[in-house]
């Protein structure tokens, strides 16, 4: 079984939905960092030194190669990142191996026999 590694960075206000559309597209479970800090095309703007933007959260999910597309497009449509600029990025970067992942296996393999 391959594996390969989701990273989205989403506002932290849409952490929750990212994550629900992650597990209904596939995903057997996530890991979140909260209170990142990003800066794209623009700057942010910033008050006496203080930037005026919400924070944003770095969501981790660890997913089957046949389901990471369909999961990374669930994420892209839930948070809107093509209709909002600066809502967020998600992108998938390969694992070469994977250890702890024994209760999930079983899930896994169902998923993929779904979809194939």
């Amino acid at each position: 079984m391959k594996f390969k590694l989701i990273i989205a960075l989403v506002e932290d206000a849409k952490t929750e939905l990212v994550n629900e559309a992650a597990r209904e597209a596939g995903a057997t479970g996530s890991t979140v960092i909260t209170a990142a800090r990003g800066e794209g095309l623009n700057p942010p703007k910033t008050f006496l030194g203080l930037t005026l933007e919400g924070q944003r959260d770095v969501l981790l999910f660890l997913v089957e190669e046949h389901l990471c597309r369909h999961i990374l497009e669930a994420i892209a449509r839930e948070a809107r990142f093509d209709e909002e600029p600066g809502s967020g990025i998600a992108f998938q970067i390969d694992i070469e191996d994977a250890v702890g992942l024994g209760s999930q296996i079983g899930t896994i393999q169902q998923e993929i026999e779904d979809e194939i």
